[in-house]
């Protein structure tokens, strides 16, 4: 798999890009699982394309998943697609709508209409990866500027959630928005499809999975993400994504993300350093 990442010229508050290209002579299959963020997965390539499949839904061609609830799995053979993550109160603009976020997916024509199938054939047409990004951060972009940001006070409890990695309480967030609790629950419920505690809890397991990818041991990861004891980090790892902590220390789709996604990564354990892809574009 030959990855790419834009630019510094080409991000965005809140958005982040890759560009995947599988090289594979026969269709492979790629499991994902719950992230905090929208994805939207645009296909490029040629052929039959990209089949996501969740437990009760099967699209095939360009996406948006939300904040997953469990495993998604992604197969094609030789071709390319971007990626894109948005994070929640981005997305919510973003997508033009205040969509259910938690655990769906539909198709990227019946999110965005018409502009989807444009948007599609000028990213096929460009000539590097490089125009890819910038048309795509160019469209994003355009879509924000137009359209209503959620509450201030809904995307700093947001942004409060994502820097404590999950560990903020939701009384503290609504005294510090100078909300009441329940109306912090209804406008995240309104403005982003799910609940904060629900959103804690995602980004706790993110943290928490990205460790355990860096090789760190499961007792310091419940420790550090704030767990009770390492039977607790058990089981919200495998409620996410049916594994154990040590089977998502190892899993493939966790092994890119350093070269995809560095950004957000803790520190890898440097007794495992060399496990990485390299970044063959």
């Amino acid at each position: 798999m030959d990855i790419a990442v834009p630019r510094r010229s080409n991000r965005l508050p809140g958005i982040s890009m890759a560009g995947f290209r599988l090289r594979v002579p026969a269709p492979v299959d790629i499991t994902m699982v719950a992230h905090p963020a929208v994805t939207l997965l645009i296909e490029l390539g040629e052929g039959d394309g990209i089949v996501c499949d969740t437990s009760d839904r099967r699209e095939r061609g360009s996406v948006v998943i939300g904040l997953m609830p469990g495993e998604l799995r992604a197969g094609g053979g030789v071709g390319e697609c971007l990626q894109i993550r948005l994070e929640p109160d981005v997305a919510a603009a973003a997508l033009g709508a205040s969509p259910e976020l938690s655990g769906t997916m539909a198709p990227l024509a019946d999110v965005w209409g018409r502009d989807a199938e444009r948007v599609e054939d000028r990213l096929r047409a460009a000539a590097s990866w490089d125009e890819r990004f910038t048309i795509a951060a160019d469209v994003l972009g355009r879509r924000l500027d137009a359209r209503s940001p959620v509450d201030p006070e809904v995307a700093h409890a947001w942004r409060r959630t994502l820097t404590s990695r999950g560990l903020v309480r939701v009384d503290s967030l609504a005294g510090e928005v100078g909300w009441s609790r329940k109306r912090l629950w209804s406008r995240f419920g309104s403005q982003l499809g799910t609940s904060p505690k629900r959103l804690a809890r995602l980004v706790r397991f993110d943290h928490a999975a990205h460790l355990l990818a860096a090789g760190h041991a499961a007792a310091g990861v419940a420790t550090e993400s704030g767990y009770v004891d390492q039977s607790h980090l058990h089981r919200e790892v495998k409620a996410f994504t049916g594994l154990t902590p040590s089977a998502v220390a190892v899993a493939p789709w966790l092994a890119i993300d350093d070269i995809a996604w560095p950004a957000s990564l803790p520190t890898r354990n440097p007794a495992t350093a060399g496990n990485r892809i390299p970044n063959l574009c």
